[in-house]
């Protein structure tokens, strides 16, 4: 059976890793890539038998997986967010490849969920992400967003990733914010421009009406309005960023 590195980036995820990690012991190897952490979430990880490097990440994914695919000892690799689990069922199918050892690069269902609310419509609706291929021909690219690609043929898995997305709204929200202000940092290095018209008063009520009605976020009722809403000023705070930093960089 071909060899696995299960690969977790994080920075303060004491409330997610023991179960992280729980879902992933399976693996030959487990590998923390650890930005600076200041609570427990070394100890724990340490303590559940994971390898721990140390690395600053200075706000850029792409290079942190990077350097985590170089770290990982194993022929394969998943990539696994601290506050995602690995299903059972996902689990099962992911040894299977493994004893066959065919390369390819495999997407993987991800839901949401949440503690105390459901919510599988808009912008929590079930995605599919790139996360279990071979080591050799992984290629990571992007700032905020990164895009993870192979050189192999692609395939789905049947098996589901579970996604728990936010603990709190101040979680939530220091999100928006850093996201919001990283996107814009990066339309500003790609050149890109902001009409005050289409990009803040337009845009994001496409967005809003994207989500909530064509992704039918509605069908979560409250939840669904709440998030949809938020996406509306996601939108515009990101190019509200960018119209400022392009004005009088970001100043007021």
């Amino acid at each position: 059976m071909a060899t696995l590195t299960v690969i977790i980036l994080a920075k303060n995820e004491e409330q997610h890793m023991k179960d992280c990690i729980a879902s992933a012991q399976f693996a030959d190897e487990v590998l923390l890539i650890d930005d600076g952490s200041t609570d427990k979430t070394v100890e724990i990880a340490e303590s559940m038998g994971a390898r721990v490097v140390h690395h600053a990440m200075n706000g850029d994914w792409s290079q942190q997986r990077r350097f985590a695919v170089e770290e990982a000892r194993s022929e394969w690799i998943f990539f696994l967010d601290a506050d995602e689990r690995i299903s059972p069922e996902l689990q099962r199918e992911v040894q299977e490849v493994l004893a066959k050892d065919e390369k390819k690069a495999y997407w993987i269902e991800r839901s949401n969920v949440f503690h105390h609310n459901k919510a599988t419509h808009g912008v929590l609706r079930p995605d599919y992400v790139l996360r279990f291929m071979p080591k050799e021909g992984t290629n990571i690219e992007g700032f905020v967003h990164e895009t993870i690609s192979s050189t192999y043929p692609e395939a789905k898995l049947r098996g589901k990733m579970y996604h728990y997305t936010y603990d709190n709204w101040h979680q939530y929200f220091n999100k928006f914010n850093n996201y919001t202000t990283l996107a814009a940092k990066k339309y500003k290095e790609n050149g890109k421009s902001c009409s005050f018209v289409k990009d803040i008063l337009i845009r994001p009520s496409w967005a809003f009406f994207k989500v909530y009605i064509l992704d039918r976020g509605f069908l979560d009722g409250k939840i669904g309005f709440i998030l949809s809403a938020n996406h509306y000023f996601y939108t515009m705070i990101k190019y509200v960023k960018l119209y400022y930093l392009l004005k009088s960089n970001g100043k007021l």
